[in-house]
C-alpha cells in the first residue's frame, strides 16, 4: 500500500510504502527541480530561442515584431506562466549554436524547428518536449528543369545547410538510390537560399515547411516547385535541458493543452463559454475541476490562459502556415488523430 503527498514549497514528492508482512519503509525523493520556473518568474519573461528568420515559423518585421508558429508557442508558455503572452524575449539562433546556447542557459526553451533525434538528446543532454509539427525533408527545383520526382535528380548540384539532419539525410537518400550528386554546403539557411536563388545549384533541400517559407522569398515563387517526395521523418519539437523536469512539464503540457483544446472544440473565441461548461473534460481543462495547474506549479486556469491569449493548435497552425496563410501548407499529418492526421495529446485528467 502506498501513500503519496507533495511538499509544494520544496518541490518534493514524499510518501511511505507499507509492505504487508515485511514492515514499513519510509522514503522521500526529489520530484522535480523548480529552479528554472522560479528563475523565469523572477526575470519576468520567458527567454525563447527561435529561428533567425523563417516566414511562417519565426520572423521579425521592420518594426521588430515577431510572428510565426514557433513564436506563438513561446507566447503560449508565457500565457500559461504569466497570463501575459507578451512576456517573452525572443533570441534568434542559427542551427549551429541553438543547442549550445540552450545548454548554457542563455534561453529557457528552444522553439526553433528542431528535429527530435536520439543523438541530440544524448549528446547535448536535452529533452524534446513533444512533437509540435510533423515534417519531412523534401526538394525544391526550378520548374524550368522539368523534374517531377526526386529520383530524377541524379547528377544534380544540391544546396544544403551544414550541421543539420538534412545534410545526413541527403547523403543517405542518394546512396540508397545509387544516384550521384554534387553537394553545396552552406553554414546558414540564408546563405543556402542565396546560393539557390543565384543559380549555384539545381536543387535546394530542407524540411518541406522550410521550403514553403523560402519559396515565398524568391523573386518569382511560382517558377519553383516543391517535389512531392518526402525522404525522411522530421518530428519538430520544442527543447529543454535535461534535469529541468519542472520546466519540461510546463513546456510539454503547454503543447498538449493546445492540441487538446482543438479536440475539445475550445478556441480563443469560445473560451469564455468553456469556463462555464459542465462537461467533465472541459472543466478539467479550464481549471474549474481538479488541481492540475497546481501540480505544474501554475494557476488553475493555466490552460485557459493559453487559449484565451494565443489560441488552440488549429488556430495557430492556420494563421501562420495553413492554407489561409501565405505559405498555404495543408495540415496533412498535422491534423488531429480523429480527422485523418496523427496529432495526438495525452488527456488532462
Amino acid at each position: 500500500m502506498a501513500f503519496f503527498g507533495r511538499n509544494f514549497a520544496t518541490g518534493l514528492l514524499v510518501g511511505c510504502v507499507v509492505a504487508v508482512g515485511v514492515g514499513v519503509a519510509a522514503f522521500a525523493y526529489e520530484r522535480y527541480d523548480t529552479r528554472t520556473l522560479k528563475r523565469t518568474e523572477r526575470r519576468g519573461a520567458v527567454h525563447c530561442g527561435v529561428n533567425t528568420g523563417l516566414p511562417g515559423f519565426s520572423a521579425k518585421d521592420a518594426q521588430g515584431n515577431w510572428s510565426g508558429f514557433d513564436v506563438d508557442f513561446c507566447r503560449a508558455i508565457a500565457a500559461a506562466v504569466f497570463d501575459d503572452p507578451k512576456k517573452v524575449v525572443f533570441v534568434p539562433l542559427d542551427a549551429k549554436e541553438r543547442f549550445d546556447e540552450l545548454g548554457k542557459r542563455k534561453i529557457d526553451v528552444l522553439a526553433r524547428n528542431s528535429t527530435w533525434t536520439m543523438s541530440r538528446e544524448t549528446e547535448y543532454y536535452l529533452h524534446f518536449a513533444g512533437v509540435s509539427y510533423y515534417d519531412g525533408q523534401g526538394f525544391m527545383v526550378p520548374r524550368a528543369n522539368n523534374k517531377t520526382s526526386a529520383l530524377e535528380l541524379d547528377g544534380s548540384k544540391v544546396c544544403v545547410q551544414t550541421d543539420t539532419t538534412t545534410e545526413l539525410n541527403l547523403g543517405d537518400y542518394f546512396r540508397a538510390n545509387n544516384m550521384k550528386y554534387e553537394v553545396k554546403k552552406y553554414p546558414s539557411l540564408d546563405e543556402m537560399f542565396k546560393a539557390y536563388e543565384g543559380g549555384q545549384c539545381d536543387v535546394m533541400t530542407a524540411d518541406v515547411s522550410q521550403l514553403y517559407a523560402l519559396r515565398l522569398k524568391l523573386g518569382r515563387p511560382n517558377d519553383n516547385e516543391i517535389l512531392a517526395d518526402v525522404i525522411s521523418k522530421e518530428p519538430l519539437s520544442p527543447v529543454v535541458r535535461q534535469k529541468d523536469d519542472d520546466w519540461l512539464l510546463i513546456v510539454k503540457w503547454t503543447l498538449f493543452a493546445m492540441i487538446n483544446a482543438e479536440e475539445l472544440g475550445i478556441d480563443s473565441k469560445n473560451i469564455g463559454e468553456a469556463m462555464k461548461s459542465t462537461k467533465p473534460d472541459v472543466k478539467r481543462f479550464v481549471g474549474t475541476e481538479g488541481e492540475y495547474g497546481e501540480w505544474l506549479g501554475l494557476n488553475k486556469d493555466w490552460a485557459a490562459r493559453i487559449i484565451r491569449h494565443v489560441g488552440n493548435y488549429g488556430e495557430v497552425y492556420e494563421r501562420n502556415v495553413g492554407t489561409g496563410s501565405p505559405l498555404g501548407i495543408p495540415r496533412g499529418l498535422n491534423q488531429l488523430w480523429n480527422s485523418g492526421g496523427i496529432l495526438y495529446a495525452p488527456p488532462i485528467r
